[in-house]
């Protein structure tokens, strides 16, 4: 299958995180299309990569376009953070992780597992369709407070508790399992303003329920904190997201690790015996080019971090 995808911030990425020495290995925690990966093994011939997506039928594309590549690609089907938990012995620790945090254009496009309401599809939303809740039984369960306190933390929607109130009520008629039952209540739940604004109301819904389903900020968290530890002291990670959650979590965790303290600054003395193990690298986050989003609307809301990992003999006990 044929999927068209332009990689996000490819240029920064590639700035950032190209290998400094020859035989180097890159571990694409966010695989997808293989976007990035093509790039990165395109442009450095003697690089090595690791692969990652939890999803097979997305890896599938991904291993056809990366084909050419030989054993200079290697592929791991699950999640990351499994991966850099029990790092396989047969794998050096790798220079340089690379993280995109977007949805890959497949599971909007192709996937058929209601991420997008733009067709009408199967409210599942899973990337690991063979384990936990769908949306359609997520949203047909949850008490009316629960749902609203998700659509709000998960997405910031303004209107979680109407949202939530229609979507309580018009269960009471039949399960809601497709995506475009689900965006109409939404829209018709929403004030007049608020569904003509720029984006479609349904977004920060679809958002939400997604985020919940694959539970991706709670693995966020997991996965940084597995990653850092993999990686080769004086290598790079790069982190792209794409709302303000996501990034919100990776700025405090990279900003945490540049610490050599992170008591409360009431505690009398340090009792965390914290160390510093990180280098900003940027210290703001980056954004798309003007041009970039001009050419890839999607990446109008991306941000890109990047840390290095501190040499062990420049930590300082």
């Amino acid at each position: 299958m044929e999927i068209s995808h332009t990689p996000v911030m490819l240029e920064e990425t590639i700035q950032y995180l190209a290998p400094r020495s020859a035989g180097e290995l890159m571990v694409d925690a966010t695989l997808g299309e293989g976007g990035h990966s093509y790039a990165f093994l395109s442009r450095f011939p003697e690089l090595r990569i690791v692969g990652i997506d939890a999803d097979p039928a997305i890896q599938e594309i991904a291993r056809e376009r990366l084909r050419e590549f030989g054993d200079r690609i290697h592929f791991y089907s699950g999640w990351s953070h499994d991966f850099f938990a029990e790092l396989p012995r047969n794998i050096k620790r790798p220079d340089t992780i690379l993280m995109d945090l977007g949805v890959s254009v497949y599971h909007y496009e192709q996937g058929e597992r209601g991420f997008s309401f733009r067709m009408d599809e199967e409210l599942d939303m899973r990337i690991d369709t063979s384990r936990g809740q769908s949306a359609a039984d997520l949203i047909a369960v949850l008490p009316e407070r629960e749902l609203a306190d998700l659509l709000y933390q998960n997405a910031e929607e303004r209107y979680s508790r109407r949202i939530a109130k229609a979507i309580v009520e018009a269960r009471k008629y039949g399960r809601i399992a497709g995506s475009a039952a689900l965006a109409d209540i939404v829209s018709r739940s929403v004030p007049a303003a608020y569904r003509h604004g720029p984006i479609h109301p349904a977004t920060r819904t679809f958002q939400a329920l997604r985020i919940a389903v694959n539970g991706e900020l709670l693995r966020l968290q997991d996965l940084l904190e597995a990653a850092l530890g993999a990686l080769e002291p004086g290598g790079r990670m790069g982190v792209i997201t794409f709302h303000s959650l996501e990034d919100r979590i990776v700025k405090n965790f990279f900003r945490n690790k540049n610490k050599d303290c992170t008591c409360p600054p009431e505690a009398p003395i340090c009792r965390c015996e914290g160390r510093r193990i990180v280098n900003l690298v940027t210290r703001k986050a980056l954004a798309p080019s003007e041009e970039e989003v001009r050419s890839n609307p999607p990446s109008r809301s991306a941000k890109f971090r990047v840390v290095e990992k501190i040499l062990e003999e420049d930590v300082v006990a």
